[in-house]
């Protein structure tokens, strides 16, 4: 990908909206480690349309790129880190939720060297990894909200809880798919080179 290209990527109207909610990360996460957790949740909101936004438009468009393909995951996946280090950090949910997380991403980032070592880019997304980011970004601003507005937590803290809960097993789930393909690719591209290696 040529700078020139990788300009024009960014310059498309769904990039940019993927780049103003990178931009948002940081402001959200200060809204929500300074206990004000009705900003955050609009801001959040907000990204989340944005979030919407850029794929509809992208694909309305015709301006499917390589970077928007990169950019929407890792936002989605900035969201989530800076939601659970801020409630957490607040006491809003404990510790071992963002520990969880953070945990499956770190085993997902070793797959990346051994997957280029054959020759691999990052596999396509899982259709669980999908339905477990989805809960994931649908928990967090239940329980933003539910820290806001405290005499409905009885009803949205189970709710909340729920999706968090099926998020993190989906999360997890879709991780171990994921070291699956790896460790079969691994073993297919080994009986190649076998093969061609037998004189």
């Amino acid at each position: 990908m040529t700078e020139v290209s990788l300009w024009k990527q960014l310059l498309t109207l769904p990039n940019l909206l993927s780049v103003l909610r990178l931009l948002l990360v940081p402001v959200f996460l200060y809204l929500v480690i300074g206990n004000q957790p009705l900003l955050a949740f609009l801001v959040l909101v907000i990204a989340s349309i944005t979030d919407y936004l850029d794929g509809y438009l992208a694909r309305k468009l015709k301006q499917v790129t390589r970077l928007g393909a990169l950019l929407d995951p890792a936002a989605d996946r900035l969201y989530i880190f800076a939601t659970l280090i801020g409630l957490a950090v607040t006491g809003a949910i404990p510790w071992w939720l963002p520990v969880v997380v953070v945990l499956r991403d770190v085993l997902m980032a070793f797959t990346i060297p051994v997957l280029a070592s054959i020759g691999y880019g990052p596999l396509p997304v899982h259709f669980f990894g999908k339905a477990g980011t989805f809960a994931l970004l649908y928990a967090f601003p239940l329980l933003l909200l539910a820290d806001w507005w405290s005499s409905a937590q009885l009803v949205i803290l189970p709710i909340a809880w729920a999706f968090a809960l099926w998020g993190v097993g989906l999360y997890w789930f879709a991780g171990f798919l994921y070291v699956k393909q790896v460790v079969q690719l691994l073993n297919s591209t080994k009986g190649f080179n076998a093969r061609l290696d037998r004189p």
